[in-house]
């Protein structure tokens, strides 16, 4: 019989409009000769499911099941493509582990950690990997431009520390519109980040392992990479969403360079105990060391994204990719 798999989109934030492009090329990419789909929206006040006729049906949250035609049906395995809370910041998961279903993504604590940018720029500095120097604020503190300028210079990123990086972001270039910033970025989120402005040439590196285990073989695959050069300021939401940046695939930089910067990507996948597919950011500065500016452990899967386009450019196909994930995770679990 088919594997009932739900693609879980949503979510509680200003990410919610990224979310449900994400889950349409999701949806798109999985086999359906294989599975059968459905798109699960999960937020405040309406966990439900989009059945064939496009009415919508309750979850219930003691199982995530769901009633078509008057039958109960359960799923077998979750896609989670929530980007903000709670599809990545580990609340999802956490929820999922209890239930015992398995997901595509990273695990609650790892999920947690990489959401909170802060919080996991720091950590991976522990282990050596190369991050910029940042300030985090709670709701209600503040930095003086004095002290802001005097640690990290100017420009400085001030972006939501606990959200995604598409909203509430801006790039400081003058003293006089830092509060301002940090105003833009508390309205996403309870944390703010102000971090020291890295230049250099901006490339992203998808991967993923499978396996290793008695079922299946181990498996590791680390994409080529994909070079950003936005139009605007830098990598925001109309960069990202409606063509205001070149991405080129695979990034004009050299094999030595290329294969440097996946070897910092995996390493860090292994360092978190990542799961599923990530994304990993890096600046490229002018001595040629890559410098890491975020993890993102549910990264955006539109057509158009860089996941998809660095499949493409390693000769592979989406679908086979989404099989490998799912399938890894119900071997796991032993469905």
């Amino acid at each position: 019989m088919k594997k009932n798999i739900a693609v879980v989109a949503g979510g509680d934030s200003s990410e919610i409009v990224v979310s449900l492009k994400s889950a349409e090329g999701i949806y798109s990419f999985i086999d359906k000769d294989k599975y059968n789909l459905y798109i699960a929206i999960v937020k405040k006040g309406e966990w439900a499911v989009k059945l064939p006729g496009g009415e919508y049906t309750p979850i219930d949250k003691n199982d995530f099941s769901f009633r078509e035609n008057g039958e109960v049906k359960h799923f077998d395995f979750a896609y989670i493509t929530i980007h903000g809370t709670p599809g990545e910041d580990g609340r999802l998961q956490g929820y999922f582990d209890m239930i015992g279903m398995p997901y595509s993504s990273c695990g609650q604590l790892v999920s947690a950690l990489t959401f909170n940018k802060f919080v996991c720029n720091n950590y991976l500095r522990s282990f050596g990997i190369s991050v910029s120097d940042s300030i985090r604020l709670f709701k209600g503190q503040t930095v003086t431009e004095e002290e802001a300028v005097g640690r990290l210079g100017l420009p400085i990123f001030v972006k939501p520390n606990d959200g995604g990086s598409s909203f509430g972001v801006t790039k400081v270039k003058e003293a006089s519109q830092l509060q301002p910033a940090i105003a833009k970025a508390f309205a996403e989120g309870d944390e703010v980040m102000l971090e020291s402005f890295i230049s250099g040439t901006e490339v992203t590196c998808g991967c993923y392992k499978v396996g290793g285990g008695p079922a299946i073989a181990r498996k590791e695959v680390i994409f080529p990479l994909t070079e950003v050069v936005t139009k605007n300021e830098f990598f925001d939401f109309d960069a990202k969403y409606n063509g205001e940046s070149d991405e080129i695939t695979p990034a004009r930089i050299s094999p030595e360079l290329t294969e440097k910067v996946q070897r910092e990507a995996s390493k860090i996948y292994d360092i978190l105990g990542a799961k599923g597919l990530i994304r990993v950011d890096f600046i490229i500065e002018a001595d040629g060391e890559p410098k890491m500016l975020e993890v993102n452990t549910t990264p955006g899967m539109t057509a158009t994204s860089f996941i998809p386009q660095q499949v493409r450019a390693a000769g592979l196909d989406i679908k086979d990719v989404m099989t490998d994930i799912i399938e890894n995770e119900l071997q796991k679990a032993g469905k």
